[in-house]
């Protein structure tokens, strides 16, 4: 086969194993065994993979400042959180959100304070360099709401310039237009305990202050809510509003506010109800910690089993050696455990392998049979059931691990083939009633769009809804494929619609939950392929060109964060293992082993791959909030290597067997129709 790409690169003239074998001593089949022998040997005894989920400096620095909050210190603790902050500064004395990326106003801040109330001299020239990029990128007053509370607590900005979060919302009905279950889940489980201490304002005034950071002192125009230069806007209403909360303050204080005692009582039930079942509120950092600090502001002693076990699950999280602690925000075993078992049996590990049964039993110990918080916008008829990303969270089952789990249940063995078949079916039924109006698929909840709820004054965490997105639609259209479920079928037809709604005019996808486009590209290819869809339609065909087009010259594929800042930087970065991946599977869609792009692809994967099966990757590729948090998925590296690998090894499989004239089983393509 010969020709030229769209990029004017040649199409390989010799086969692809001639091409392969004479370009790097490994060839696809070892570089295939040796993967899996390392992910293999990853498995934990009880049947599950984990790794370790890496973030920048903010969670150790929020701890630091904790701790002195509570006023109990560990020094040889703090001392490791110190180099552990100072291992993370960048050359120009800031601290940045995700690797390679500039420094930002909250993670500099939050460092700075950490290691002022650690002891380290302001003159310290770190410090210095620190000081001025904070001041640079505008000091306290640029920080995020919640940032500001913290530093609140610790007596170190006023209260009156932190939006007001009233518990009050909590006993808003699902009647009025805006309520408490109209924010995702995620913000409700940091805004509850929140709310909490907003009300107690358990201020402890600390021997350090920040006054350097204040380009112009406490002065309203800098510490006031920006308000939007038309006089009619929501945000402009909701500041006003704010202002009414805080007049209300006055009343809550003097115990004569109609609702408030009530909203609290309701409020602190709701925070204890969700700490059962979980491992911590949410268990996540952020609602963790609020969580435990929201206990103490009510008055909980330090040996009530509920602050005990609080502060136990936070210390979880931490990584201690004897230099530095870290700290993971969450645990990601489900996730983990369902892309490396698809990994595994999609690169040919046996179907009866006992690592595979072991990892099926675990999947299905985790299944999910409660009705948990997900009803309140979701109240069908439907037998619980779903997964979540942690250990233990019962009350927020999430829709993209569902689906995930189900893709790997296909594929994994079982010595109970029945029971494993029931949790499918049930699983694959609650996933399918979450499926939105528009025809997406969001992450917890269903139609969690309301846009009003991002003009709150609290809603610069820039999560405040959970909207439906392509690549968790995507993932649900590739598992429905594999089902058989016919284009003509009406929640196919919706997911599709809206697929091809969201495309981009280049002919990308937004990546939500991985870093981006390129994530988002190659899902929403992957799910099309599997409903048997013919890919040689224009609107696919630009999605793979496009794809082609941000290949880089080692042959691999990469993408920074700042794409979520500005698209402009799509498809730019430095290669990584992950993002390769991801592209090489989605351009796998076009069923040609022999496209230039797919063969560079795959010498790049092989010719990075380490000796003992693994990759290495330092960029950062996994989303948590669009332009706030970002994660390292560390299992990401060598899960999807192996997978795209395995894809390509299989489309090899699968044309040998038409160039020999047998069938392989697959779909007969089908054009969608409009």
């Amino acid at each position: 086969m010969s020709g030229i790409t769209s990029r004017g690169i040649p199409l390989q003239e010799k086969p692809l194993e001639q091409n392969l074998k004479s370009r790097h001593p490994f060839d696809l089949e070892s570089v295939i065994k040796r993967s899996q022998s390392y992910l293999l040997g990853a498995q934990k005894p009880e049947g599950y993979w984990v790794g370790e989920l890496m973030v920048d400096s903010t969670i150790v620095s929020d701890t630091v400042a904790y701790h002195h909050w509570n006023g109990k210190v560990d020094a040889a603790w703090q001392r490791k959180a110190v180099n552990h902050i100072f291992s993370m500064q960048l050359p120009n004395g800031g601290w940045n959100i995700y690797y390679g990326g500039p420094a930002e106003v909250n993670a500099t801040i939050k460092a700075y304070l950490a290691l002022k109330l650690a002891g380290v001299p302001v003159t310290d020239p770190r410090m210095l360099h620190a000081r001025e990029i904070a001041m640079s990128l505008g000091g306290v007053a640029r920080m995020n709401t919640f940032s500001k509370l913290y530093l609140a607590l610790l007596g170190l900005f006023p209260w009156r310039y932190v939006p007001t979060l009233p518990c009050e919302v909590i006993l808003i009905g699902k009647w009025f237009h805006v309520n408490f279950y109209e924010m995702s889940s995620w913000t409700r489980s940091m805004l509850i305990p929140l709310a909490i201490i907003n009300h107690f304002k358990p201020t402890r005034q600390q021997k350090v202050s920040l006054d350097e950071l204040y380009p112009e002192g406490y002065h309203e125009r800098d510490l006031s809510l920006a308000r939007d230069p038309q006089f009619f806007t929501w945000r402009n209403f909701f500041i006003r509003l704010d202002k009414l909360h805080k007049f209300a303050e006055w009343f809550a204080n003097n115990n004569i506010h109609p609702f408030r005692k009530r909203a609290l009582k309701k409020a602190e039930e709701w925070m204890l109800e969700r700490l059962e079942g979980t491992d911590g509120l949410a268990a996540i950092f952020p609602a963790m910690l609020n969580a435990l600090i929201a206990l103490k502001a009510l008055g909980y002693p330090d040996d009530h089993y509920q602050v005990r076990r609080a502060a136990e699950q936070l210390k979880k999280l931490e990584h201690e050696s004897e230099d530095q602690v870290r700290i993971e925000p969450c645990f990601s075993p489900v996730w983990d455990t369902a892309i490396v078992a698809i990994a595994l049996r999609e690169s040919g590990v046996s179907s009866d392998h006992p690592q595979m049964k072991q990892a099926c039993e675990w999947l299905i110990s985790k299944e999910i049979r409660f009705r948990g918080d997900w009803q309140n916008k979701n109240p069908v008829d439907v037998e619980p059931s779903g997964w979540v990303f942690e250990y233990e969270n019962k009350w927020n089952p999430d829709v993209d691990d569902a689906a995930m789990v189900l893709l790997a249940l296909r594929k994994i063995p079982t010595d109970n083939p029945q029971r494993r078949d029931e949790c499918f079916k049930r699983g694959l039924k609650w996933m399918m009633t979450f499926q939105c109006k528009d025809g997406g698929w969001g992450a917890f909840d269903k139609d969690c769009t309301k846009n009003i709820l991002e003009k709150v004054p609290f809603a610069d965490h820039n999560a405040m809804l959970d909207p439906e997105c392509a690549d968790i639609t995507a993932r649900i259209v590739e598992l429905l494929g594999y089902e058989n479920f016919p284009l003509e079928h009406p929640q196919i037809e919706k997911a599709l619609d809206f697929l091809r709604s969201h495309q981009e005019e280049d002919g990308s996808w937004y990546g939500r939950w991985g870093v981006n486009y390129i994530y988002g590209t190659w899902q929403v290819l992957r799910g099309v392929h599997a409903l048997g869809v013919m890919m040689n339609q224009p609107w696919l065909l630009k999605a793979r060109d496009w794809l082609e087009s941000v290949q880089h010259e080692d042959g691999g594929w990469g993408e920074r964060c700042n794409t979520y800042d500005d698209p402009v930087f799509k498809g730019q970065g430095p290669s990584t293992a992950s993002q390769t991946a991801w592209a090489i599977m989605g351009i796998c869609t076009s069923d040609d082993p022999n496209r230039a792009s797919l063969v560079r692809g795959v010498e790049y994967l092989i010719r990075t791959q380490n000796l003992d099966g693994s990759w290495t990757e330092l960029e950062t590729t996994g989303t948590g909030f669009p332009r706030v948090f970002y994660l390292k998925y560390d299992m990401y590296r060598n899960s999807w290597p192996l997978l795209a690998l395995a894809t390509y090894k299989n489309l090899l499989t699968q044309t040998k067997a038409k160039s020999n004239g047998r069938s392989n089983g697959e779909i007969k393509p089908r054009e969608i129709r409009h």
